[in-house]
């Protein structure tokens, strides 16, 4: 309330704490940071490509095995026939795509979750942080097959990470700044503009109360001449 009113602007945040803390909250306008979109925007999206990736050989597969066993069974017509393949695909299209679902959008989401975090936390991004988040995720989808599960998770998901943070840092590049210093400049910017406001509103108010305190000690004066 103070900060809004007359307070001076909240500081920059200087450690990785407060910048980890700032990351998912929302802001005076009710909206999240963009990274935190971002992760939410990929995660829709890999569960999109994981049920594609895992329903349309599905649904495939289960139509061409219906049509080659069902060579004996009578349908009313060429329609119904063509119905019952297409339905015997789409639940496989359903039953498998939704496991590929959920797993690739689970991978994805703790994948960007873990590299945002830590380019927040250090202040920077870089390849490494896209390779421990590769490297963390892996392990923990593999850790219940044991420790040979849990050294493959983590060679599979550090091999994943260094070609997808190549990328992004190669597009980062083209774009000029990454969204960790995008994120900092619009920080440092806003900070200046209400920083300028509090001192406008301050030297105003300094104004006002001289003028306010000048028009009282004329008063006095006025009245004791009178008196």
């Amino acid at each position: 309330g103070a900060q809004g009113g007359f307070g001076r602007p909240a500081p920059l945040p200087q450690t990785g704490w407060e910048r980890l803390s700032e990351l998912w909250r929302r802001d005076e306008q009710r909206q999240y940071p963009e990274e935190a979109v971002n992760i939410a925007k990929s995660a829709f999206t890999a569960g999109v490509v994981g049920w594609l990736y895992g329903g349309l050989p599905a649904f495939v597969s289960a139509r061409k095995a219906f049509i080659e066993s069902s060579h004996g069974e009578i349908f009313q017509n060429r329609a119904d026939a063509v119905q019952s393949a297409h339905r015997a695909g789409l639940r496989s299209f359903v039953r498998y795509g939704w496991r590929w679902s959920w797993r690739v959008a689970a991978f994805a989401t703790m994948f960007n979750v873990v590299s945002t975090s830590l380019s927040a936390y250090r202040d920077k991004t870089t390849i490494s942080n896209f390779a421990a988040a590769g490297a963390f995720t892996g392990a923990l989808f593999r850790v219940h097959l044991g420790l040979q599960g849990l050294a493959g998770g983590i060679v599979f998901g550090t091999a994943f990470g260094v070609p997808v943070g190549g990328l992004l840092m190669a597009m980062y590049g083209l774009a000029g700044e990454t969204l960790q210093e995008k994120r900092n400049r619009e920080r440092r910017e806003l900070y200046e503009q209400k920083l300028a406001e509090w001192q406008s509103r301050l030297s105003m108010t300094e104004i006002l109360g001289e003028t306010e305190n000048n028009a009282q000690g004329r008063a006095e004066m006025e009245g004791a001449r009178e008196l």
